[in-house]
C-alpha cells in the first residue's frame, strides 16, 4: 500500500505542474490589435477600418455645441425638421402642447408659446431640453447639442408666429396670406 501511494504523489504532481505555470491573467497585458498598430493582414498594413457605409456615427450626442452666433434659414429649417421629430408627438406642430400623445391620455407637456416660456433664455431652453423639466425627461443623450440650438431657433420663431396680428405683416406676407384657402 505504502508502495502505491509513493507511485501516485510523482502522477499528483505532475498533474498538478500545468497550474503552476498559470499567471495572474490581466487582459490588458494580453496579444491583440492596437487601433494605430500597423497590421500586414490587411489592405494598406493599417489596423483601424473604415465603418460600413450607413452605420451609426459613434460620436456622443451629448456633448456641447456652442449656441450659433447668427440664424440662418439653414439653422431654421433644420430646427423645424428636428423640433417636428423630437418635439411635436409632446408639445404639437403649433408649440401649445396638444400633440398626439395629450390626444392618448398623457398629461399636457406645456406651451411654449406660453409668457414664461418666451421670457426664459436661449440657455434655460437648451437645459430643459437637455436636462428634462417637470414631466419631460431629458434629451441630450437623444439629440445632438447642434441640433438643440437649432430647436431653439425655430422655437423662437414659432413663438414669434403664434398670435402676431395681421396688420402688423408687411403687404407682401398679407397678401399672400389672404390669398390663402
Amino acid at each position: 500500500m505504502r508502495r502505491a501511494a509513493l507511485r501516485t504523489v510523482p502522477l499528483a504532481l505532475l498533474a498538478l505542474a500545468p497550474l503552476g505555470a498559470c499567471g495572474e491573467a490581466d487582459m490588458a497585458d494580453q496579444a491583440r490589435a492596437k487601433t494605430w498598430d500597423k497590421n500586414p493582414f490587411f489592405p494598406r498594413e493599417i489596423t483601424m477600418r473604415q465603418p460600413v457605409a450607413g452605420t451609426v456615427p459613434r460620436i456622443d450626442p451629448a456633448r456641447t455645441a456652442p449656441q450659433p452666433q447668427t440664424i440662418s434659414r439653414a439653422l431654421l429649417d433644420q430646427g423645424r425638421e428636428r423640433y417636428g421629430v423630437f418635439c411635436t408627438p409632446c408639445h404639437g406642430q403649433d408649440g401649445r402642447g396638444a400633440g398626439m400623445i395629450v390626444a392618448r391620455g398623457f398629461p399636457s407637456p406645456g406651451n411654449l408659446t406660453a409668457e414664461p416660456v418666451r421670457m426664459a433664455s436661449a440657455a434655460e431652453l437648451y437645459d430643459a431640453i437637455s436636462n428634462g423639466r417637470k414631466s419631460m425627461f431629458g434629451m441630450a443623450q437623444m439629440i445632438p447639442s447642434a441640433d438643440r440650438w437649432a430647436i431653439i431657433a425655430y422655437l423662437r420663431a414659432l413663438q414669434l408666429s403664434q398670435d402676431t396680428p395681421v396688420a402688423s405683416l408687411p403687404p407682401e406676407d398679407r397678401t399672400r396670406l389672404e390669398a390663402t384657402p
